[in-house]
């Protein structure tokens, strides 16, 4: 019995080293900038949190965010009356300061007729977004910034996509404080069902990058917290003014499908 107790104390400690060090190289793998690390392994939402509005940290409700034939998709068939501003993110969990990120992202049909008209063939990624475990039960948006997602809604009807929008926080363009809460990017407008690279450059506080197929169509400098839009938030943790030098990333939820088929990501040096 000695000896059987042994060896299953010696698998046990065996198990438990493969797993730091499974741990210790995927993380080290996210920190080498020579490579493209997948955030989305294509299977499942493991290391990824949800936030739904009205809900607490970690509640998927309805199903919002799930993965079907390696897609990360964002559907609302599982809801039931009014949308009642279920406003979702799904965040990555592991924080980033400088870093490339890109997704690639298609609308779908599917949006929920009583949300906002705003929401239709919209959604969006956060990033330097706060934890979301600091986010009470009754806030809406998290304090980030936002790399816009648009699809067009009427023929010959601009509507770029890849634009800045600001909940809880302000950016530099053009050399002051915009007080918009929107920025509207260069890009050109694509329709439904057509998948988009969206990038982002992100250098900590300083300059922010978007980038839609291949093509600058925004640039801002000194993400910070500031502004308003967002609401419920812990007060203690919006302090205006506080540059944003790092934080989380998370894909959007506000009552519109939309696919997502790759998150990945390269962490950048100083200087990079």
């Amino acid at each position: 019995m000695k000896k059987y107790n042994k060896l299953i104390a010696s698998i046990a400690i065996a198990v438990t080293l493969c797993y730091l060090l499974y741990s210790f190289t995927a993380k080290r793998d996210i920190t080498n900038n020579s490579s493209w690390v997948q955030l989305f392994n294509g299977k499942n939402l493991d290391n990824w949190t949800v936030k739904i509005h009205h809900y607490e940290v970690g509640d998927n409700f309805g199903d919002t965010f799930r993965v079907e034939d390696g897609i990360l998709k964002v559907r609302y068939d599982k809801y039931e009356g009014d949308f009642n501003s279920r406003y979702g993110h799904l965040y990555y969990d592991e924080p980033f300061s400088s870093y490339h990120l890109a997704v690639e992202y298609r609308f779908v049909d599917g949006w929920y007729e009583t949300a906002p008209e705003y929401t239709m063939l919209n959604s969006g990624i956060m990033f330097h977004s706060q934890d979301p475990r600091t986010m009470p039960k009754e806030q809406d948006w998290p304090i980030s910034v936002e790399l816009q997602l648009l699809a067009g809604i009427t023929e010959g009807v601009p509507r770029p996509t890849g634009n800045m929008c600001s909940p809880g926080t302000d950016v530099v363009f053009e050399g002051q404080v915009d007080p918009r809460h929107c920025i509207e990017s260069t890009s050109d407008t694509y329709p439904v069902g057509e998948w988009v690279r969206a990038e982002l450059i992100v250098h900590g506080d300083s300059l922010v990058t978007h980038i839609i197929k291949g093509k600058k169509v925004l640039e801002y400098t000194k993400p910070q917290i500031g502004g308003g839009v967002a609401n419920g938030y812990d007060e203690k943790i919006k302090i205006d003014g506080t540059p944003l030098k790092k934080g989380f990333i998370a894909l959007q939820s506000e009552g519109q499908a939309i696919d997502f088929r790759k998150v990945e990501i390269k962490v950048l040096e100083e200087g990079d």
